[in-house]
């Protein structure tokens, strides 16, 4: 087992690249099952940082900078596929010697919990989806294609920047007053590096489409589905579909909330996670 630390990070080199995570031990709570949180599209375990603080009391926690995201390292060559994002995940948790975990998963993180599960069966008994993406198709070809001009890398970085982080956040979240300036900056420092570009014109070539509606009613994992009603990046109503799609699930939804669940919620999210283990 590697050796471990209470709330330090740690890099692993899993498929030839760093992967960054933390590993927030509770020894006193070792019966408990071990907690995976997965994070979404541009984000980085920057957004569990007002939940990890709760749930690492009743519980140990994991949570892992899928790439190319927050301090994992950025690649060009690194296939960024949610198949590979969960073989990733599977792989640090074996590293660790962890042999049950509950998944929790935020937007794109979701998908990735799901296809971890369906890997893996035996090591993932739960799964807690946060905002889920859900059903998004693999990019059109013409954008793949697009992905190889030269400097396609320096236009995403515009694209993405159009709005800037602070009005990407707004669309994030119920209440604008919650952004302050230790959120803005925690959410666009890891963009500061030129390289995550390069990774991300990768993503669009590798990324498959989210799970098929026939993919989804394979997967046994008992699942629950937490939801803001005024989700504006995935809506309210995908969430009732995957309700719909994956046979053992249950959805929970939280009024006046918007898509960034772990920053908006985190006291509600963890009674409901405690109240969905124990059963």
């Amino acid at each position: 087992m590697l050796p471990v630390q209470n709330l330090k990070h740690y890099k692993e080199n899993i498929k030839g690249i760093d992967i960054h995570y933390e590993y927030h031990k509770n020894d006193v709570t070792s019966d408990r099952p071990v907690l995976t949180l997965l994070h979404g599209f541009l984000s980085s375990t920057f957004s569990y940082r007002r939940l990890i603080p709760l749930l690492s009391k009743h519980y140990t926690v994991v949570a892992i900078d899928l790439p190319p995201f927050g301090r994992t390292e950025k690649s060009s060559t690194f296939v960024h596929s949610y198949q590979n994002f969960a073989e990733v995940v599977i792989e640090l948790l074996e590293r660790l010697s962890i042999d049950e975990t509950v998944m929790i998963g935020h937007s794109m993180g979701g998908q990735v919990a799901l296809r971890a599960s369906g890997l893996n069966g035996d090591l993932v008994k739960k799964n807690i989806l946060l905002c889920s993406s859900g059903y998004l198709e693999k990019a059109k070809q013409s954008l793949v294609y697009s992905s190889y001009l030269p400097f396609f890398s320096m236009y995403l970085k515009r694209w993405l920047s159009r709005k800037g982080a602070k009005g990407n956040l707004i669309n994030c979240v119920y209440d604008p007053e919650l952004i302050d300036e230790e959120m803005v900056d925690g959410y666009i420092q890891p963009f500061f590096n030129e390289g995550i570009f390069r990774s991300l014109v990768r993503m669009i070539r590798d990324r498959e489409g989210d799970l098929s509606e026939e993919e989804l009613r394979t997967i046994e994992t008992p699942s629950l589905l937490i939801w803001g009603e005024h989700d504006k990046v995935v809506p309210l109503q995908i969430g009732k579909r995957l309700a719909k799609d994956l046979p053992n699930s249950e959805l929970i939804v939280y009024e006046k909330t918007g898509h960034l669940l772990p920053e908006e919620q985190p006291h509600s999210i963890l009674r409901d996670i405690q109240t969905f283990i124990q059963r």
